[in-house]
């Protein structure tokens, strides 16, 4: 879903009356609304303003949780000097067909 459609569901208006209030064409509102294209941040804070919204910068989670991320790769390392080790004198490539 993109952000011109998230916008116009929070609002509750249609395509036409965002169209409107935003005073952009009602195609280019449906354009961005099916994501065909990307509006700019001024489109965007307009489009926002024409809904009744606001738009704000707020800080970022990161999508991973770095201390989960540790324990996990801490576990996997584990698990993998478990394993047993059997080293191959020498190393098998295939044969590239020519």
């Amino acid at each position: 879903m993109t952000i011109v459609e998230q916008i116009r569901r929070r609002s509750g208006l249609s395509q036409a009356e965002l169209a409107r209030r935003s005073g952009m064409p009602r195609s280019v509102i449906n354009t961005y609304v099916r994501g065909h294209r990307e509006p700019g941040s001024d489109a965007v804070e307009r489009i926002a303003a024409a809904a009744g919204l606001e738009l704000r910068l707020a800080p970022r989670k990161p999508p991973v949780d770095p201390r989960r991320a540790g324990r996990l790769l801490e576990q996997v390392l584990d698990l993998a000097e478990a394993l047993p080790f059997r080293r191959d004198e020498q190393l098998a490539y295939p044969k590239l067909p020519r």
